[in-house]
Order: structure tokens, then C-alpha cells, then sequence
């Protein structure tokens, strides 16, 4: 699935993952490729990004997350 993370500065990731762990308001939750349409809230926490490359951490704190088709946009 393709993943962005953006913030108003900078992009702070981009390309195909396999795993992102996200700090929701409710919890922390996990996507995976073919994952429901989704929009949520992020609190301040650790996004994790596990792809062919390594496992990548970003510090957030907060935002949102939209899941649709596959693509798994974050703005922190």
C-alpha cells in the first residue's frame, strides 16, 4: 500500500509498506495492505512504518489519517 506522511513543512515519507502502527485517540492501531476506508485522529505518539527497506519511526503529536484504496495519507 502507498503511504504518505506530511506535515505543513516537509513530507516525511513516501512509498510502499506493508505495516503502519499509528497512535489513535482510542489506541494505537495497525493497517495492513487492503485495510477498510477509514479517517482518524492521531494523538501525540510513534507512527511506524514497516516496508522492504526496514521499520521507520516518526515522532508525531498529532493529526490525522485517511485509509482509501490502499493509500494511507497521515498528516501530522
Amino acid at each position: 500500500m502507498l503511504v504518505e506522511i506530511l506535515s505543513p513543512d516537509n513530507t516525511l515519507f513516501t512509498g510502499e509498506a506493508s505495516l503502519v502502527t499509528l497512535p489513535g485517540s482510542n489506541g494505537s492501531f495497525q493497517i495492513k495492505n487492503n485495510h477498510a476506508s477509514l479517517i482518524s485522529s492521531l494523538t501525540a505518539g510513534t507512527v511506524e512504518v514497516k516496508s522492504d527497506q526496514g521499520t521507520q519511526n516518526f515522532e508525531v503529536t498529532g493529526g490525522l489519517v485517511e485509509i482509501l484504496s490502499n493509500k494511507v495519507i497521515v498528516l501530522v
